[in-house]
């Protein structure tokens, strides 16, 4: 079996905040909150990453960094590459991908970690979904179906007529029929980070994600104007409400005189 090698965090200074990660999806699962509600979250292993390449407007035309991510077997690995991670001083990373950003200070080998964010951020999250091969309009595009009577034996799931006779005589481009569901790219926007364990680098972000397990995860800060999530208290049962409420006459200062 060919060797793979763990990308090792070279000794470098802190590198300047840059809220954005390249991680892998854990799976689901559900956390309660301060109010004692459940809260569905996907875990994602963000990071460490590491700082491959640093874009120099002056230079390249744009300000940019490139961050690696991810275990890689030494025999998949080009020589370009390779001489890459050897200046970086990292081992063999499967992903890199490019992060715009005007901040300055950012040096090759920087790690980035998990505590890049805080719980109570808000992120964008980009993956690419489950493929699900070959599908129906029904399920591809949501079509409701033929109706279930009147003779129609074999047409409940029949996509419709696609076109007129006379004019325009042939099928107009873009309608919407059956064919291949999913494995493309897709950004759910606005997410609420709800727990960092800065320890494994797990983030905890309300909601689901694209992909499959141990899929790739761009994870970056929200685009969209920022909103706090107004959370509201469960309201108290009416059984609950009038023992608070006797609980409260006994105590006053009028009952304890009448007791008196």
């Amino acid at each position: 079996m060919a060797e793979m090698e763990t990308a090792v965090p070279p000794e470098k200074s802190v590198a300047p905040a840059l809220k954005a990660l390249l991680g892998q999806k854990v799976g689901m699962t559900q956390i309660f909150d301060a109010q004692g509600q459940i809260v569905p979250v996907t875990v994602v292993q963000a990071g460490p990453c590491f700082v491959t390449q640093v874009i120099e407007k002056e230079k390249h035309g744009y300000s940019a960094v490139q961050v690696a991510y991810g275990e890689m077997r030494t025999k998949w690995v080009t020589k370009p590459h390779a001489g890459q991670f050897k200046k970086a001083g990292v081992a063999p990373v499967r992903w890199m991908r490019e992060f715009r950003t005007e901040k300055t200070g950012f040096q090759i080998g920087h790690t980035l970690k998990a505590d890049v964010f805080s719980p109570g951020d808000y992120v964008d999250v980009h993956g690419v979904s489950k493929g699900k091969g070959f599908a129906g309009t029904m399920k591809r595009h949501n079509f409701r179906g033929g109706p279930a009577t009147h003779g129609q034996s074999d047409r409940a799931r029949a996509p419709g007529s696609i076109g007129s006779n006379t004019y325009p005589g042939h099928v107009w481009k873009g309608q919407r029929m059956s064919g291949h569901l999913g494995c493309e790219t897709v950004t759910v926007q606005h997410l609420e980070v709800i727990q960092v364990d800065p320890a494994k680098d797990l983030l905890l972000i309300r909601g689901a994600l694209p992909g499959t397990k141990e899929s790739l995860l761009i994870i970056e800060e929200t685009v969209k104007k920022i909103k706090k999530r107004i959370v509201h208290a469960p309201e108290p049962s009416k059984k609950a409400a009038k023992k608070e409420a006797a609980k409260a006459q006994a105590a006053s200062p009028k009952a304890k005189a009448g007791g008196k």
